[in-house]
């Protein structure tokens, strides 16, 4: 158990350091949404909000489900295709297959966990490159999804009750004047229980220590490669929730959709503090990161900049993010 009790040694100062990248990354936060409002009487609208809290909600997830992998030190290329797929998934079983709402979102949940379990056994086991084996993934669920539809949208109008999963308001019912949607309570809900599980279970404990000195785990008699594919599959099983949520968003599931959606949200867990190197992160700080990335977005949409240039704006960040990341690694060492 060297690894895991080793780990505190450093915790002192890692805690400190991610308290001051989460404090800047609110204070940024801050800083665009009031930016915005002053350039913009459109922004700071209710329904504007909540369009800002829809995005976030599905950008938000998969940035939960990449945030496990980045702690263990990881990267996952392919979790945009791999909501695509699973959305895809809970198609065919609802709409093709006519099976219950329940069955078709287990469907989409169990299609997640287990392509995140094989990806998991392409890193662990085989010993890929975690980059090469997700971008092989991304390029096979990109095909699938394709294939499967052959390449034509499949529409949930024949499921009842499916697009309130994300589009409906519990809170609205209670509070018309904040009609938060639904699939933010369910961010909410899958941030806690990952925070959770990062805190507070030996999984949570083996994802940290993995990315603080895989080989002195392994050393200590742990199976590393075990437990790096039941955390590939926890983040493979989060992603098939993130499809649930955009093909409810949408009513649709969308084959040629996902690709693109990964680089926002490891933007959004650089932004919160999640170091690419491992071994430290927060499941609030990419809540926060999440939130800049939407509201950014939004933001640009708003004042009329181009699509384009919009995009040049994202990959910037991400660079801007990612530098960050090393010198807080380098005042760190």
């Amino acid at each position: 158990m060297t690894a895991v009790t080793a780990r505190p040694a450093h915790a002192h100062r890692n805690r400190a350091g991610s308290a001051q990248q989460k404090l800047l990354a609110f204070a940024s936060l801050i800083v665009l949404v009031v930016g915005f409002s002053l350039a913009s009487a459109n922004f700071l609208t209710v329904s504007n909000i909540m369009a800002i809290l829809q995005a976030t909600a599905v950008n938000g997830v998969l940035a939960v489900a990449v945030t496990l992998i980045i702690i263990t030190g990881g990267i996952d290329l392919s979790i945009g295709t791999l909501m695509t797929f699973c959305a895809v998934i809970a198609g065919v079983v609802l709409t093709w297959g006519g099976m219950p709402l329940p069955l078709g979102l287990l469907a989409a949940v169990g299609t997640g966990a287990l392509c995140g379990l094989i990806s998991g056994v392409f890193v662990a086991r085989m010993k890929i490159p975690p980059f090469i084996a997700t971008l092989g993934m991304m390029l096979i669920l990109k095909g699938l999804s394709l294939i499967v539809t052959g390449t034509k949208p499949i529409y949930f109008n024949a499921t009842p009750g499916f697009t309130t999963i994300a589009q409906g308001s519990l809170i609205g019912r209670l509070v018309p004047a904040f009609p938060v949607p639904n699939g933010v309570l369910i961010l909410f809900v899958v941030a806690a229980l990952v925070a959770w599980v990062l805190g507070r279970t030996v999984l949570g404990r083996y994802t940290f220590a993995l990315g603080s000195n895989e080989e002195a785990v392994r050393l200590s008699g742990v199976n590393t490669d075990g437990w790096k594919m039941a955390i590939y599959a926890l983040s493979g099983a989060i992603c098939g929730i993130a499809g649930i949520l955009i093909a409810s968003r949408l009513n649709s599931a969308q084959p040629a959709l996902g690709q693109g959606y990964e680089l926002e949200a490891i933007a959004a867990v650089v932004i919160g503090g999640t170091s690419l190197s491992g071994g430290r992160g927060t499941i609030l700080g990419t809540l926060i990161g999440a939130l800049i990335m939407s509201v950014l977005t939004n933001g640009l949409r708003v004042m009329s900049v181009a699509p384009e240039w919009q995009t040049v704006v994202t990959g910037a960040i991400i660079i801007v993010a990612v530098y960050a990341d090393q010198l807080r690694r380098r005042s760190a060492g």
